[in-house]
């Protein structure tokens, strides 16, 4: 799913091209994509761009007239900029916005049609799309501290949490937690005044190193190569692969669509988080620790 560093490089790429610009045609390929009834997308056709903007991982282009389009792009939903009247992909298109200076065309793989078009007037309806999460990149400790500790969670889920911060999804929640060096399940309320810091501190530097990394491989050019799975992230999507600050194998542990990647020994002082179905499974001989399943390894 794209998340704040991708959606803030796909804002300030789609601002440099269509702010000021007109919207000429909306043309809605999959019926599913739509999620409201008034006022339709014919409403704003004609209209000039006036800007856009984020609420956490959804993109807006308000229109003159005090109208926005919300797109919540999923796990799978993609933005594409292309000369005018580029095709729309047959079996991934999902919707084209023409303006004056090019086509936006919006994509979704795989069977599931997850993302969504919402057309908004004025600026209270507008403010509802908002899940309400404080911005990580701006929010100080105390605020931070706060949001965390309104219910207890774990760390994983809170991080990932749009009600309590704003546009942080699985992968980069995998690198915050890296780099906080804290276990993905410990609870918000049982974590101690510095990990709390360190995770603040790591919240705000992980996102703000690769938003300008994406910024600077996007360049002049728009970031079509949108993926969850990056090289040069420690932790996520590598599991089995060799932790980068200690070298221990990258551990992962998956729950439904979902998956929490982390270092035993940087994070959960050699202890193995168990796996739901692994655990399950093996039972007494789970091991319980990183030694344990280097032993193992060795036999």
């Amino acid at each position: 799913m794209p998340e704040l560093p991708d959606i803030v490089v796909y804002v300030e790429c789609l601002d440099r091209r269509i702010t000021g610009k007109r919207l000429t045609a909306i043309r809605i390929v999959n019926p599913f994509l739509l999620r409201s009834v008034a006022p339709p997308p014919s409403e704003a056709e004609g209209r000039v761009v006036s800007s856009v903007g984020r609420l956490g991982k959804r993109l807006v282009i308000s229109l003159e007239g005090d109208l926005h389009l919300v797109l919540h792009l999923m796990i799978a939903g993609r933005l594409r900029w292309r000369e005018a009247g580029a095709p729309v992909p047959g079996r991934i298109g999902l919707a084209s916005f023409d303006f004056e200076s090019g086509r936006l065309l919006l994509t979704e793989a795989g069977s599931k049609r997850r993302a969504s078009l919402h057309v908004v007037g004025g600026i209270v309806e507008l403010r509802g799309h908002d899940p309400g999460g404080i911005d990580p990149l701006t929010c100080d400790l105390h605020a931070f501290r706060e949001a965390l500790s309104r219910e207890n969670h774990t760390l994983k889920r809170a991080l990932t949490d749009p009600r309590i911060l704003s546009g942080i999804g699985n992968a980069y929640s995998d690198e915050i937690l890296h780099r906080a060096r804290v276990s993905p399940f410990l609870t918000t309320r049982r974590i101690d005044p510095e990990p709390l810091a360190r995770l603040h501190r790591a919240a705000r530097e992980v996102l703000t190193e690769w938003t300008v990394r994406l910024r600077r491989e996007a360049g002049e050019g728009f970031p079509d190569k949108v993926t969850a799975f990056r090289e040069g992230m420690a932790v996520h999507g590598r599991f089995g692969e060799p932790c980068p600050e200690c070298g221990a194998p990258v551990q992962r542990i998956v729950h439904g669509e979902n998956e929490a990647n982390y270092c035993a020994r940087c994070q959960t002082g050699g202890r193995l988080l168990a796996d739901r179905s692994l655990s399950r499974l093996l039972k007494d001989d789970w091991p319980a620790t990183l030694d344990a399943l280097e032993r193992r390894a060795r036999r």
